[in-house]
């Protein structure tokens, strides 16, 4: 995943939340200057097999676990929802699988996170979470399971 010329980069070690976590992995982002899309792909080892809510939190600060990282990113104000819908947090990347060795693929190409600008995602935690996220979709709209790491 080289990019095209002039395309902005950028990394995210994922690592278990506590001693005894054995989930490790690691995303790379590449948004494509003329599109304006930004790929995501990568790999994260260690889940429970199933779907994992997948999203960018508000804050990068780790030092008390997801308990720091506040809400899913959401500079527009919009409600919680899937990937695929325009009323969704900019953080929504919606659910990942992880297979029966627990391993999950991850390739999301999206419009709306950025690697630049006021609402650039640089800095931000990114959180699998222990359960599903609902997308929205479900009673409980603004909960999404609890953080397994970041």
């Amino acid at each position: 995943m080289a990019g095209k010329p002039g395309s902005l980069k950028g990394v995210a070690l994922i690592s278990g939340g506590g001693a005894d976590s054995a989930v490790a992995g690691a995303l790379h982002f590449v948004q494509d200057p003329s599109s304006g899309y930004t790929e995501v792909r990568g790999r994260v080892s260690g889940l429970a097999p199933g779907l994992h809510g997948f999203h960018i939190h508000a804050f990068g600060d780790t030092t008390n676990g997801c308990n720091s990282t506040g809400p899913h990113f959401n500079p527009h104000n919009k409600s919680h929802g899937a990937p695929v819908d325009d009323e969704r947090h900019v953080g929504d990347l919606g659910n990942i699988q992880a297979n029966k060795d627990g391993v999950a693929e991850i390739f999301i190409k999206d419009l709306q996170i950025s690697l630049r600008g006021p609402h650039s995602i640089l800095g931000r935690a990114v959180v699998v979470h222990a359960d599903s996220d609902d997308l929205g979709k479900g009673k409980h709209f603004n909960l999404t399971g609890r953080c397994i790491f970041l």
